[in-house]
């Protein structure tokens, strides 16, 4: 039961492994007319996906270039708010991907991307996989999997919920500054036929003029 415990926990601290070494995920602010880039080391044959999403700011848009180690554009989107991306290096060297929000003068961004590098190692490569997985393997390699999709699952409602606090927030600010209109422009009409309807009733003195003869 021992060896079987201590199995269990080296394969959750390989998925953690993985998961660290072969990927990159990060959350940035973008303020309006900046540009940021990111760099990767890619070696020839490599598979890659680049994802990424706009959780705050504007029109939820960003501006998104990719370019190899030569400098050849491989991916390049105008005003996207969210996409994603897999290619396969075709030479070595080191990738560059930019997120531009040059086109905003006054509104910064919030921006997610995930930049997957190779695939997942095995989680036993030493066994031979002609032969049938052990119960525990076999259990292993699915918890491992679920705790993939969970961690995908929680990527993407962590964004829903930031979108959407976002647009909640926005909203309730512009109902606050039109409450206040409103407010100001009633009270601005609530004067103005006050000073009417006391123009209509106040005593009007007239002037006399005798013509002598």
């Amino acid at each position: 039961m021992l060896l079987n415990d201590s199995l269990f926990v080296q394969v959750l601290w390989a998925h953690l492994l993985c998961g660290w070494a072969f990927g990159s995920e990060l959350t940035f602010e973008l303020p309006d007319n900046a540009k940021q880039c990111f760099y990767e080391d890619i070696t020839l044959g490599t598979k890659c996906t680049l994802e990424f999403q706009v959780v705050t700011g504007g029109h939820y848009d960003v501006d998104c270039r990719l370019e190899d180690a030569d400098g050849t554009v491989l991916y390049k989107e105008m005003k996207k708010q969210y996409d994603s991306f897999t290619f396969t290096a075709a030479k070595n060297g080191t990738y560059k991907f930019c997120f531009s929000n040059e086109f905003s003068t006054f509104t910064h961004k919030t921006v997610y991307f995930d930049f997957q590098v190779g695939e997942d190692p095995p989680l036993f490569p030493n066994e031979n996989r002609v032969t049938a997985l052990t119960q525990m393997e076999s259990a292993c390699v699915s918890i491992h999997e679920a705790l993939k999709s969970v961690i995908d699952y929680q990527t993407h409602f962590r964004l829903r919920e930031g979108q959407g606090r976002s647009r909640a927030e926005d909203l309730n600010t512009r109902v606050a500054f039109w409450s206040i209109g409103e407010a100001f422009i009633l009270l601005v009409v609530s004067i103005s036929q006050v000073v009417l309807l006391r123009s209509f009733f106040s005593d009007r003195k007239t002037t006399t003029t005798r013509v002598g003869s």
